[in-house]
């Protein structure tokens, strides 16, 4: 997308950019944003190309606007955000704005901000403080977990947007999902799956899990884990469609899964769609019960040492 502006630097004429959208060949996408109909490179996936989109524009309407709040996230290249996200922008001097056009101007006066990709953005700590309370918690905790497990923000600056998110509209509901955020989560899913599992009374004993053989040689590292009485780990793989649809992905998939099943491990796997259809908990929950499961939190950072069993 363009602005007008942007065309009128180029040395466009308006007369041109009217002929352009007359003929259909640009796109108008509200008053000064045009859509040349360019396709959008380094973007594989259709609803990170419109959450881009909807991030973008803003900045496109309003010249020298600082996108803000969610839109800012995605941006910065933080995850989990919602599937519409609709463009919000502040002026640095606070000033009021009225537009008819679908944006959100809010009325923030700002003591910094930041070029990213050229488009200036809010740092990630006040994008978090501005997004978190206006969200709900899925999306809020999965935005919070990724900026942390991207190292996008400091956890010194994780409590500062914290507190930069008191005493706005909607914080005082969203307060406790801050406790909820864990930086170890590698994928919205995970963050969906680990929260469902807290609800329904089975919170992971541990995540991304780091397991090794006897020898000290890599395993795998499971999303979630819990363990069972008799010593035995129930690792559960929460699979990502790019991240395991190769042969070469798949076959490291079925070698690490066997290796954990040849050491007693009960190896759970499931995919994005089954954490969306309430699928996995239901499942994981019925054979943790059948062993007689109690929480046993498991140091975060330490490894499990699961040696080969010996031969009878």
């Amino acid at each position: 997308m363009v602005s007008i502006g942007q065309c009128r630097e180029h040395g466009m004429t308006d007369q041109q950019v009217g002929t352009l959208v007359g003929t259909k060949r640009w796109r108008r996408v509200m008053l000064g944003v045009l859509d040349p109909g360019v396709p959008a490179t380094g973007l594989h996936d259709a609803f990170d190309r419109a959450r881009r989109r909807g991030a973008i524009v803003g900045s496109l309407a309003f010249p020298g606007s600082v996108v803000t709040g969610v839109p800012a996230l995605v941006l910065h290249g933080v995850q989990g955000a919602p599937r519409r996200v609709l463009p919000e922008v502040t002026f640095p001097n606070g000033a009021p704005r009225t537009s008819e056009k679908p944006v959100r101007v809010r009325r923030e006066r700002l003591r910094r901000w930041m070029l990213v990709d050229r488009i200036p953005c809010v740092p990630v700590e006040l994008a978090l403080a501005q997004a978190v309370p206006e969200l709900d918690r899925g999306h809020a905790v999965a935005l919070m977990d990724s900026a942390r497990q991207r190292r996008l923000i400091t956890e010194d600056g994780f409590r500062l947007a914290r507190d930069l998110a008191r005493g706005r509209r909607g914080a005082a509901r969203t307060a406790p999902w801050w406790d909820a955020s864990d930086p170890r989560a590698e994928s919205p899913v995970e963050s969906d799956a680990r929260l469902a599992f807290v609800d329904a009374g089975y919170p992971p004993d541990a995540v991304q899990l780091e397991i090794l053989d006897e020898h000290g040689r890599f395993l795998a590292r499971p999303d979630l884990a819990w363990f069972l009485p008799d010593g035995r780990v129930v690792p559960v793989e929460l699979d990502g469609h790019e991240a395991h649809s190769t042969p070469e992905a798949l076959f490291g998939d079925r070698r690490r899964q066997n290796a954990l099943v040849a050491r007693g491990a009960r190896m759970l796997r499931f995919t994005g769609r089954d954490v969306a259809a309430d699928a996995v908990v239901p499942e994981v929950s019925r054979l943790l019960d059948a062993e007689g499961w109690a929480p046993r939190p498991w140091p975060s950072g330490e490894p499990l040492i699961l040696p080969t069993p010996r031969s009878t």
